[in-house]
């Protein structure tokens, strides 16, 4: 009988599936069934080559078909090429296999370094028990010890024949070896598949399943199969990261531009004539956008998460939008000399006035009123100097706690006493990018690194609503490390605990 915990992961799960919209789900769909179709009907003389090679080699069927647990718990047999000899230790042996697993046949070997065994899951995207991208499925005898929340989580969509689990740990079985191959599988590679899996989960989009698609291929590149791939750029690769910090703020840019010049131009005509035409003034907001975007680029304003960004990048941002405007005066003062346009030059005056409405639009789009709120309380942070001496700390967790721990270490003696580094957060939006001027070094899977590379002392929790689960990870990798361990919901308690009335 199901348990009230039970009831309340499952609700919890169809919640979480209910946030994600129908139609983001719809088209991740669609795309499954056009590629696994397309593959299907493509690789057909590939699946006729192994499969008599798979018969010639030795007796046994072509095709492995294996319980996994699915979307819900719901059992299913994944297709894979067989790479195992038809014995009874084939079947009677563990789930799991190491290098040395000497049930595997040499063109076994060759199919699961190659990951051609993995072709017949095609199949399984087509019928919808699987999709391209999802957590891999996993035996349901290994899936019933998982935690609770990670088992409803993770099997809350469906699985995928690659992830970013799969990437990283695309020579799982270089990691094992024969002798207690299980123990090995359970209790040092599992959970830290079962973490990527359910930041996966959390954080998956259409784009950057493409990219997993993506550095799945570059995984199987033999000179590249060795490099390890940066945890932050699986879930927020190339695509990813130029779509949102490219592609999405040229195309507001642009929508800007548009506004920018046609108030202006409907403002200028009140006065005088432009004489130059509703396409050549769409070109010209074109251009601004262009140039605008362009600057921003090189002046590492798409790095900001602007929801968060500090009025010194709004100065940074004026400063981008004076240039454009400039660089637009001087071509258009040149322009009759050149010849490159059959047009008259734009009035100087009207040139600035499309400026100083393109800049508080710019202004509005990323900061909203933001801007006007922050600045008097960060005026004085500017006045100070930052001696960059101190111990070094490193904040865990980007959100409201991340820059509640920014602020406090930049106040007076903490200032003094602490050399802040940055931060890392599993959100994959946020890798690469600044938080209230802090830069956002990695995701926690890098943390290790980090404490090496930039010696840091103190590893700073800013998580709210930590599992009791996490908080002893943190505990031990912070023992492991040889770093200090703070938690900031430990200091907000004290600090709410001196200012509660006494009784």
């Amino acid at each position: 009988m199901e348990t009230a915990r039970e009831k309340n992961l499952t609700i919890s799960t169809l919640q979480s599936d209910d946030w994600r919209s129908w139609s983001n789900r719809g088209f991740k769909r669609l795309f499954d069934v056009f590629v696994s179709v397309l593959g299907l009907l493509l690789l057909s003389p590939v699946f006729g080559l192994l499969s008599f090679l798979l018969k010639r080699e030795g007796p046994g069927p072509v095709l492995y078909r294996g319980p996994r647990a699915g979307k819900g718990g719901r059992a299913f047999a994944i297709l894979k090429f067989r790479t195992m000899r038809e014995c009874p230790e084939s079947y009677d042996g563990p789930p799991v296999t190491a290098k040395d697993d000497e049930r595997i046949t040499p063109l076994g070997k060759w199919l699961r370094d190659t990951k051609l065994n993995e072709l017949p899951q095609l199949w399984n995207v087509l019928v919808g028990e699987m999709s391209l991208v999802g957590p891999r499925p996993e035996d349901p005898e290994i899936a019933a010890t998982w935690p609770e929340e990670a088992r409803y989580e993770i099997l809350s969509v469906r699985p995928g024949i690659t992830s970013p689990a799969t990437v990283l740990y695309h020579d799982e079985e270089n990691l094992l070896s024969s002798e207690d191959v299980m123990a090995t599988y359970m209790q040092s590679i599992l959970p830290d598949k079962l973490r990527l899996d359910r930041l996966y989960v959390r954080n998956h989009s259409f784009l950057s399943d493409l990219d997993v698609l993506l550095w799945t291929a570059v995984a199987l590149l033999p000179r590249l199969a060795g490099e390890r791939i940066p945890e932050g750029s699986l879930f927020a690769g190339p695509l990813y990261r130029i779509v949102r910090r490219h592609v999405s703020w040229f195309f507001i840019d642009l929508a800007v531009s548009l506004a920018a010049v046609i108030s202006a131009g409907l403002l200028w005509r009140m006065v005088e004539p432009i004489n130059w035409g509703i396409p050549h003034l769409a070109w010209l907001a074109l251009a601004l956008a262009l140039l605008f975007s362009t600057v921003n680029t090189l002046a590492g304003l798409k790095y900001i998460i602007w929801s968060r960004a500090t009025p010194e990048d709004g100065l940074v941002l004026g400063m981008t939008n004076g240039f454009t405007i400039c660089s637009v005066l001087f071509l258009n003062r040149i322009q009759p000399f050149q010849g490159w346009l059959p047009l008259p030059p734009l009035p100087p005056e009207l040139i600035v006035l499309i400026g100083t409405f393109s800049f508080f639009g710019f202004i509005a789009a990323r900061y909203r009123l933001r801007l006007i709120t922050s600045f008097a309380s960060r005026w004085l942070s500017w006045r100070q100097v930052d001696t960059g001496f101190g111990e070094r700390v490193l904040i865990l967790g980007a959100g409201q706690g991340g820059e509640i721990a920014a602020w406090l270490l930049r106040r007076g003696s903490l200032k003094r006493a602490f050399k802040l580094v940055g931060m890392v957060d599993d959100d994959p939006a946020k890798q690469g990018m600044r938080v209230d001027g802090c830069q956002i070094l990695g995701s926690s899977g890098d943390i290790p690194d980090l404490i090496r590379r930039h010696d840091v002392g103190v590893l700073l929790c800013a998580i709210q609503n930590l599992h009791e689960t996490a908080r002893e990870s943190i505990l031990h990798l912070c023992r492991t490390s040889g770093v200090r361990a703070v938690f900031l919901s430990n200091i907000l308690g004290e600090i709410q605990e001196h200012l509660a009335p006494a009784n």
